[in-house]
Protein backbone atom coordinates (compact mmCIF):
# COMPACT_ATOMS: atom_id res chain seq x y z
CA UNK A 1 0.00 0.00 0.00
CA UNK A 2 3.14 2.77 0.82
CA UNK A 3 4.35 1.45 -2.79
CA UNK A 4 1.15 2.59 -4.40
CA UNK A 5 0.50 5.58 -2.53
CA UNK A 6 4.01 6.62 -3.54
CA UNK A 7 3.06 6.03 -6.90
CA UNK A 8 0.24 7.73 -7.39
CA UNK A 9 1.17 11.10 -5.48
CA UNK A 10 4.35 11.01 -7.92
CA UNK A 11 1.00 10.57 -10.81
CA UNK A 12 -0.51 13.68 -9.25
CA UNK A 13 2.90 15.56 -8.86
CA UNK A 14 3.58 14.75 -13.35
CA UNK A 15 -0.04 15.93 -13.88
CA UNK A 16 0.01 19.12 -12.75
CA UNK A 17 3.50 19.78 -14.30
CA UNK A 18 2.26 18.25 -17.67
CA UNK A 19 -0.42 21.20 -17.45
CA UNK A 20 1.79 23.54 -16.92
CA UNK A 21 4.16 22.82 -19.16
CA UNK A 22 1.98 21.56 -21.98
CA UNK A 23 4.52 20.77 -23.99
CA UNK A 24 4.36 18.48 -27.68
CA UNK A 25 7.20 15.46 -28.23
CA UNK A 26 7.51 12.48 -30.10
CA UNK A 27 5.67 9.63 -28.01
CA UNK A 28 7.04 6.09 -27.99
CA UNK A 29 5.46 3.15 -28.26
CA UNK A 30 3.76 2.50 -24.64
CA UNK A 31 2.91 6.23 -24.53
CA UNK A 32 1.01 5.98 -27.52
CA UNK A 33 -0.29 2.24 -28.11
CA UNK A 34 -2.49 1.53 -25.07
CA UNK A 35 -5.42 -0.91 -26.09
CA UNK A 36 -7.24 2.19 -27.12
CA UNK A 37 -4.93 3.22 -29.98
CA UNK A 38 -5.50 1.17 -33.14
CA UNK A 39 -3.32 -0.26 -35.58
CA UNK A 40 -3.24 1.57 -39.02
CA UNK A 41 -3.75 -0.22 -42.41
CA UNK A 42 -1.05 -3.44 -42.92
CA UNK A 43 0.52 -2.80 -39.30
CA UNK A 44 0.70 -5.90 -36.59
CA UNK A 45 0.72 -6.18 -33.19
CA UNK A 46 1.69 -9.25 -31.14
CA UNK A 47 1.40 -9.59 -27.64
CA UNK A 48 2.32 -12.73 -25.70
CA UNK A 49 1.43 -12.12 -21.84
CA UNK A 50 1.53 -14.43 -18.76
CA UNK A 51 0.14 -14.86 -15.78
CA UNK A 52 0.97 -16.26 -12.83
CA UNK A 53 -2.29 -16.26 -10.17
CA UNK A 54 -1.41 -18.40 -6.91
CA UNK A 55 -3.72 -18.65 -3.79
CA UNK A 56 -3.66 -19.94 -0.09
CA UNK A 57 -6.73 -18.34 1.25
CA UNK A 58 -10.37 -18.10 0.31
CA UNK A 59 -13.17 -15.98 1.40
CA UNK A 60 -16.90 -17.55 0.80
CA UNK A 61 -20.34 -16.01 1.09
CA UNK A 62 -20.05 -14.74 4.62
CA UNK A 63 -17.34 -12.63 3.89
CA UNK A 64 -15.38 -15.52 6.02
CA UNK A 65 -11.40 -15.81 5.15
CA UNK A 66 -10.00 -19.55 5.32
CA UNK A 67 -6.54 -21.38 4.38
CA UNK A 68 -6.31 -23.34 1.58
CA UNK A 69 -3.73 -25.60 0.27
CA UNK A 70 -1.77 -23.36 -2.16
CA UNK A 71 -3.61 -23.51 -5.99
CA UNK A 72 -1.50 -21.83 -8.79
CA UNK A 73 -3.07 -20.86 -11.89
CA UNK A 74 -0.82 -19.98 -14.71
CA UNK A 75 -2.45 -18.58 -17.97
CA UNK A 76 -0.05 -17.48 -21.20
CA UNK A 77 -2.19 -15.56 -23.83
CA UNK A 78 -0.94 -14.47 -27.40
CA UNK A 79 -3.18 -11.81 -28.83
CA UNK A 80 -2.67 -10.81 -32.64
CA UNK A 81 -4.23 -7.66 -33.92
CA UNK A 82 -3.77 -6.33 -37.67
CA UNK A 83 -4.88 -3.08 -39.11
CA UNK A 84 -7.37 -3.36 -41.72
CA UNK A 85 -8.49 0.24 -42.69
CA UNK A 86 -7.31 3.14 -44.01
CA UNK A 87 -8.90 5.52 -41.41
CA UNK A 88 -6.91 3.31 -38.19
CA UNK A 89 -10.76 2.43 -37.03
CA UNK A 90 -11.01 -1.29 -37.85
CA UNK A 91 -8.33 -4.14 -36.65
CA UNK A 92 -9.22 -7.97 -36.71
CA UNK A 93 -7.68 -10.43 -34.50
CA UNK A 94 -7.24 -13.96 -33.25
CA UNK A 95 -6.31 -14.39 -29.31
CA UNK A 96 -5.04 -18.05 -28.06
CA UNK A 97 -5.05 -19.12 -24.41
CA UNK A 98 -2.56 -21.92 -22.99
CA UNK A 99 -2.74 -22.79 -19.16
CA UNK A 100 -1.19 -24.90 -16.79
CA UNK A 101 -2.70 -25.14 -13.23
CA UNK A 102 -2.07 -27.27 -10.13
CA UNK A 103 -3.82 -27.51 -6.40
CA UNK A 104 -3.01 -29.91 -3.58
CA UNK A 105 -0.27 -27.39 -2.09
CA UNK A 106 2.31 -27.56 -4.73
CA UNK A 107 4.70 -24.72 -4.72
CA UNK A 108 3.99 -21.61 -6.60
CA UNK A 109 6.33 -22.42 -9.70
CA UNK A 110 5.06 -26.09 -10.34
CA UNK A 111 2.73 -24.53 -13.08
CA UNK A 112 6.19 -24.53 -14.50
CA UNK A 113 7.12 -28.09 -14.80
CA UNK A 114 4.88 -29.01 -17.78
CA UNK A 115 4.56 -32.64 -17.17
CA UNK A 116 2.08 -35.11 -16.22
CA UNK A 117 1.18 -35.03 -12.46
CA UNK A 118 -2.02 -35.93 -10.45
CA UNK A 119 -2.27 -32.42 -8.89
CA UNK A 120 -1.63 -30.83 -12.43
CA UNK A 121 -3.36 -30.00 -15.66
CA UNK A 122 -2.29 -27.74 -18.67
CA UNK A 123 -2.87 -27.77 -22.54
CA UNK A 124 -4.07 -25.44 -24.89
CA UNK A 125 -7.69 -23.85 -23.53
CA UNK A 126 -8.85 -21.04 -25.53
CA UNK A 127 -9.53 -19.90 -29.43
CA UNK A 128 -11.26 -16.03 -29.96
CA UNK A 129 -11.37 -14.80 -33.08
CA UNK A 130 -11.64 -10.98 -32.15
CA UNK A 131 -12.41 -7.35 -33.43
CA UNK A 132 -11.48 -3.72 -32.88
CA UNK A 133 -12.74 -0.77 -33.80
CA UNK A 134 -13.30 3.23 -32.79
CA UNK A 135 -17.13 3.87 -32.88
CA UNK A 136 -17.03 7.85 -32.76
CA UNK A 137 -14.56 9.10 -35.32
CA UNK A 138 -14.38 12.04 -32.91
CA UNK A 139 -13.16 10.27 -29.91
CA UNK A 140 -10.47 8.57 -31.08
CA UNK A 141 -9.24 7.12 -27.96
CA UNK A 142 -12.45 5.38 -26.91
CA UNK A 143 -12.47 1.59 -28.46
CA UNK A 144 -14.18 -1.77 -28.30
CA UNK A 145 -12.98 -5.17 -28.75
CA UNK A 146 -15.37 -7.63 -29.46
CA UNK A 147 -14.69 -11.17 -29.03
CA UNK A 148 -15.97 -14.97 -28.63
CA UNK A 149 -14.22 -17.21 -27.41
CA UNK A 150 -14.02 -21.34 -27.77
CA UNK A 151 -13.38 -24.22 -25.43
CA UNK A 152 -10.78 -26.46 -26.88
CA UNK A 153 -10.29 -29.34 -24.12
CA UNK A 154 -12.87 -31.86 -23.26
CA UNK A 155 -13.44 -31.29 -19.28
CA UNK A 156 -13.76 -28.25 -16.71
CA UNK A 157 -12.18 -30.45 -13.58
CA UNK A 158 -10.29 -33.52 -13.69
CA UNK A 159 -8.91 -35.72 -11.09
CA UNK A 160 -9.75 -32.33 -9.25
CA UNK A 161 -8.00 -30.12 -11.13
CA UNK A 162 -9.63 -27.29 -12.51
CA UNK A 163 -8.34 -25.73 -15.98
CA UNK A 164 -10.96 -23.24 -17.49
CA UNK A 165 -14.24 -22.61 -18.22
CA UNK A 166 -15.71 -24.79 -19.95
CA UNK A 167 -17.83 -22.69 -22.15
CA UNK A 168 -18.20 -20.04 -24.55
CA UNK A 169 -17.64 -16.76 -23.58
CA UNK A 170 -18.94 -13.58 -25.53
CA UNK A 171 -16.45 -10.84 -24.34
CA UNK A 172 -17.11 -7.01 -24.62
CA UNK A 173 -14.17 -4.65 -23.70
CA UNK A 174 -14.52 -0.75 -23.96
CA UNK A 175 -11.33 0.84 -23.67
CA UNK A 176 -10.21 4.90 -23.37
CA UNK A 177 -7.13 6.92 -22.14
CA UNK A 178 -6.01 10.43 -21.59
CA UNK A 179 -2.65 11.18 -21.89
CA UNK A 180 -1.04 14.40 -20.52
CA UNK A 181 0.13 16.82 -23.26
CA UNK A 182 3.71 16.47 -22.61
CA UNK A 183 3.26 12.80 -22.30
CA UNK A 184 4.88 12.45 -18.30
CA UNK A 185 1.02 11.12 -16.78
CA UNK A 186 -1.73 8.43 -18.88
CA UNK A 187 -5.02 7.53 -17.33
CA UNK A 188 -5.91 4.59 -18.73
CA UNK A 189 -9.51 2.84 -18.08
CA UNK A 190 -11.20 -0.05 -19.30
CA UNK A 191 -14.66 -2.13 -18.72
CA UNK A 192 -15.06 -5.97 -19.15
CA UNK A 193 -18.27 -7.26 -19.70
CA UNK A 194 -18.36 -11.19 -20.38
CA UNK A 195 -21.67 -13.70 -21.23
CA UNK A 196 -20.38 -17.06 -20.54
CA UNK A 197 -23.02 -19.97 -21.91
CA UNK A 198 -23.23 -23.32 -22.93
CA UNK A 199 -24.56 -26.49 -21.30
CA UNK A 200 -24.92 -26.10 -17.43
CA UNK A 201 -23.41 -29.22 -16.32
CA UNK A 202 -20.29 -28.47 -18.00
CA UNK A 203 -19.11 -25.19 -15.65
CA UNK A 204 -19.98 -23.97 -13.01
CA UNK A 205 -19.90 -20.40 -15.00
CA UNK A 206 -22.47 -20.82 -17.57
CA UNK A 207 -25.22 -18.63 -17.84
CA UNK A 208 -23.68 -15.82 -16.14
CA UNK A 209 -22.25 -12.31 -16.57
CA UNK A 210 -19.03 -10.64 -15.43
CA UNK A 211 -18.56 -7.39 -15.50
CA UNK A 212 -14.88 -5.74 -14.48
CA UNK A 213 -14.10 -1.96 -13.98
CA UNK A 214 -10.68 -0.62 -13.89
CA UNK A 215 -8.22 2.24 -13.71
CA UNK A 216 -4.37 2.14 -14.45
CA UNK A 217 -2.46 5.33 -13.48
CA UNK A 218 1.09 5.95 -15.47
CA UNK A 219 4.05 7.89 -14.84
CA UNK A 220 6.49 8.44 -17.65
CA UNK A 221 9.90 9.58 -15.47
CA UNK A 222 11.12 8.80 -19.38
CA UNK A 223 8.87 8.50 -22.65
CA UNK A 224 11.07 4.89 -23.15
CA UNK A 225 9.75 3.64 -18.87
CA UNK A 226 6.61 4.11 -17.36
CA UNK A 227 5.41 2.54 -13.80
CA UNK A 228 1.73 2.26 -13.09
CA UNK A 229 -0.62 1.36 -10.24
CA UNK A 230 -4.16 -0.05 -11.14
CA UNK A 231 -7.54 -1.10 -9.08
CA UNK A 232 -9.84 -3.29 -10.36
CA UNK A 233 -13.03 -4.98 -9.64
CA UNK A 234 -14.53 -8.06 -10.66
CA UNK A 235 -18.56 -9.19 -10.36
CA UNK A 236 -19.99 -12.19 -11.72
CA UNK A 237 -23.12 -12.47 -11.43
CA UNK A 238 -25.58 -16.10 -12.33
CA UNK A 239 -28.38 -15.86 -14.53
CA UNK A 240 -29.75 -19.37 -13.34
CA UNK A 241 -28.98 -19.51 -10.09
CA UNK A 242 -27.58 -17.90 -6.77
CA UNK A 243 -23.84 -18.13 -7.83
CA UNK A 244 -22.44 -14.55 -6.62
CA UNK A 245 -18.46 -13.96 -6.91
CA UNK A 246 -16.29 -10.51 -6.89
CA UNK A 247 -13.21 -9.51 -5.94
CA UNK A 248 -11.21 -6.42 -5.86
CA UNK A 249 -7.52 -6.17 -6.56
CA UNK A 250 -4.74 -3.95 -6.32
CA UNK A 251 -1.11 -3.58 -8.00
CA UNK A 252 1.40 -1.55 -9.85
CA UNK A 253 4.54 -2.61 -12.22
CA UNK A 254 6.42 -0.94 -15.03
CA UNK A 255 6.43 -0.84 -18.53
CA UNK A 256 10.01 -0.42 -20.90
CA UNK A 257 10.80 0.57 -24.93
CA UNK A 258 13.25 -1.87 -25.36
CA UNK A 259 13.43 -1.27 -29.18
CA UNK A 260 11.55 1.01 -31.77
CA UNK A 261 9.28 -2.04 -31.77
CA UNK A 262 9.53 -4.52 -28.70
CA UNK A 263 8.77 -3.57 -25.25
CA UNK A 264 7.97 -5.07 -21.87
CA UNK A 265 5.85 -4.91 -19.28
CA UNK A 266 6.12 -6.16 -15.54
CA UNK A 267 2.84 -6.38 -13.35
CA UNK A 268 2.12 -7.32 -9.80
CA UNK A 269 -1.61 -7.44 -8.11
CA UNK A 270 -2.91 -8.24 -5.07
CA UNK A 271 -6.29 -9.63 -3.98
CA UNK A 272 -7.34 -7.65 -1.06
CA UNK A 273 -11.16 -8.54 -0.68
CA UNK A 274 -14.02 -10.88 -2.18
CA UNK A 275 -17.12 -12.80 -1.99
CA UNK A 276 -16.79 -17.13 -2.99
CA UNK A 277 -13.61 -16.63 -4.43
CA UNK A 278 -10.09 -16.77 -3.77
CA UNK A 279 -7.58 -14.35 -2.09
CA UNK A 280 -4.17 -14.37 -3.68
CA UNK A 281 -1.58 -12.47 -5.86
CA UNK A 282 -0.73 -12.43 -9.49
CA UNK A 283 2.63 -12.02 -11.11
CA UNK A 284 2.73 -11.31 -14.75
CA UNK A 285 5.16 -10.50 -17.53
CA UNK A 286 4.48 -8.94 -21.00
CA UNK A 287 5.98 -8.82 -24.25
CA UNK A 288 5.06 -6.92 -26.86
CA UNK A 289 5.78 -6.14 -30.72
CA UNK A 290 4.50 -3.51 -32.90
CA UNK A 291 5.49 -4.15 -36.86
CA UNK A 292 4.69 -2.02 -39.71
Amino acid sequence: MKLLLTICCCCVIGLLSAQEEGTQQVLTNIQTYTPSKLLSNGQWDIKWFNNLYTETKSINESKEITPIDRQNFFTASIDIFTGVSSNNRLNLGVLLEYRSNTNGGEEILAPFSFRDHPSKRSGLSSIAPAVKFVPFPSIERFAIQTSFSIPLFKNETENGVYLDQKGYTFQNRFFYDYLAPNGVIQIYSEVNTELNFGDNAASFANDSFRLTPGVFVSYFPSPNTTVLALVQHSQLISIENSLNQNFTALGGGAKFQLTRALNLELLYTNFIWGKSSGLGQTFNLGIRGLFN
